[in-house]
């Protein structure tokens, strides 16, 4: 399902268009779809983002692009204006721009445009609301299972910076000053630096990804939890969700116990050593706290629960506990809209209203 469907191409920066069937549409509501990946990899062609079936079922246009992912997306380098950083989201808005001005030939209406994501697509759909010069381009916004401010969704420019030498590095690129990196990395096969990509990292964790949006002063002017805790943001009517199990996808990669090929029924010490990889900043006082919090003291070495515990701790974390914080922080800086009761349809009675 997840797989390429299409040979992979740096010529990837195309959009679909979906429409309801006729008779032709008019000032129909739009949708605009992102998709996850971690920002290093996804496709708008993969199957399970065909955009018919929404188009046709709920009488909207469904819009998808791609966007560059990885090194390709977010390498960044201060001193080269040709890696500034966060082009893979600039292609995002690129996209939205082009809604704007042409979705009215598709019987769309630009100003009922949502965008929606999962994954790295709902934290890009939050960047978007975030960033002031996205924020003309989109009326409403869906954030699925992602949000800005979740720890492996942006990282600093000093961190950015480390991670693009450090590539040049992995396939001979450590010459010269950062003009002469980029041109050097450009020369090289895609290919040879994908398969170097991971090597980047600072340390082992789960739930972490090489090349992601980096906090530039433009795009992003401050850091997501600076914007969202001070108010600014599109005010406007957002969505968000999460789903049961948030973490186990990532355990599968590198968790100690985890497999695919059984049940990962991991024992007390691989769920130790498992809590130290899912909260990679912690210091041991903290750990200490996660360990008591997610442990089920009258049985902490059933297996089962172990495994479950690991799911919980790397799903709220990186998943369930920064979109919370990005829903209450939204809320105190806009109207809250309630549905009232119903009215009574039996006369009160003294005593008993």
């Amino acid at each position: 399902m997840w797989n390429p469907n299409r040979m992979m191409s740096e010529d990837c920066l195309y959009l679909n268009v979906w429409v309801p069937p006729t008779p032709r549409p008019q000032s129909l509501a739009v949708m605009v779809w992102i998709y996850g990946g971690g920002f290093y990899s996804g496709s708008s062609s993969l199957d399970v983002y065909d955009g018919r079936y929404l188009a046709y079922s709920e009488k909207v246009v469904v819009v998808s692009m791609n966007y560059r992912v990885g090194a390709f997306g977010f390498l960044a380098l201060n001193g080269s204006s040709e890696a500034p950083g966060n082009v893979g989201l600039l292609d995002q808005r690129l996209a939205l721009q082009w809604v704007q001005e042409n979705i009215p030939f598709f019987g769309g209406n630009p100003k009922q445009v949502t965008i929606f994501g999962e994954s790295a697509g709902g934290a890009s759909v939050g960047m978007h609301v975030l960033s002031p010069d996205s924020r003309p381009f989109f009326t409403r916004a869906i954030m699925q299972s992602g949000v800005p401010n979740t720890p492996w969704a942006t990282v600093s420019f000093d961190e950015a910076r480390r991670r693009a030498t450090l590539l040049g590095k992995l396939v001979g690129c450590s010459e010269g000053n950062d003009t002469e990196l980029v041109d050097c990395l450009r020369n090289k096969h895609p290919q040879e630096l994908i398969d170097q990509e991971w090597q980047v990292l600072p340390y082992s964790s789960l739930f972490r990804f090489s090349f992601v949006p980096v906090i530039d002063g433009v795009f992003l002017p401050d850091t997501p939890e600076a914007m969202i805790n001070s108010g600014n943001f599109k005010y406007t009517q957002i969505m968000l969700g999460v789903n049961q199990d948030e973490g186990s996808y990532f355990l599968l990669y590198g968790a100690p116990g985890f497999s695919k090929d059984n049940e990962s029924l991991i024992s007390r010490e691989d769920f130790l050593e498992g809590v130290k990889m899912g909260v990679p900043h912690a210091n041991e006082i903290g750990l200490e706290a996660v360990i008591l919090q997610y442990t089920d003291w009258m049985d902490e070495n059933n297996p089962q629960k172990n495994r479950d515990a690991m799911d919980d701790i790397v799903g709220d974390q990186n998943v369930i506990c920064p979109l919370q914080h990005f829903a209450r922080s939204y809320a105190q800086h806009t109207s809250l809209h309630t549905q009232p009761g119903a009215p009574q349809t039996w006369p009160g009675l003294s005593g008993w209203e």
